[in-house]
């Protein structure tokens, strides 16, 4: 898929629990529009998360899953949290969001992700920290 690559993991460093170790980064238009549209349910489970870079909300539409959004400010903390958004809606828009992490639908229960924590997104092949991420778009 044009513009987005896989290769880094979110781990919220607040709770010490993973919330993706196959992230997807969409950090250019074009990316950031389609998102994870016509995606089949089987191919974002558990584990899986795109990252998109910049955002201040998403949304569900031509979706065919529910998904779990985390809105991160530009020091990784949550900042808002939408669980279960279903397919065919829009997120509220947060503007003070810098970065928008999108998750299978009970990854935030799961793990107990809560306002406030603070989120670790890397992608190690390139030796880029989420601090060091590129962005395009």
């Amino acid at each position: 898929m044009p513009g987005i690559s896989r290769s880094g993991y979110a781990f919220n460093r607040t709770r010490q629990a993973f919330l993706a170790t196959e992230l997807s980064v969409a950090d250019t238009h074009l990316s950031r529009l389609r998102g994870l549209m016509g995606r089949h349910p089987t191919h974002f489970r558990f584990g899986q998360g795109l990252w998109i870079v910049p955002s201040h909300g998403v949304h569900t539409l031509a979706m065919r899953f529910p998904i779990d959004v985390l809105y991160l400010n530009q020091e990784k903390a949550v900042i808002h949290v939408e669980e279960s958004i279903k397919p065919w809606r829009i997120a509220p828009v947060r503007m003070e969001a810098a970065t928008v992490l999108e998750l299978p639908c009970h990854t935030i229960w799961n793990t107990g992700t809560a306002m406030g924590d603070v989120i670790e997104i890397t992608f190690p092949e390139n030796g880029n920290h989420s601090n060091g991420h590129k962005e395009r778009g």
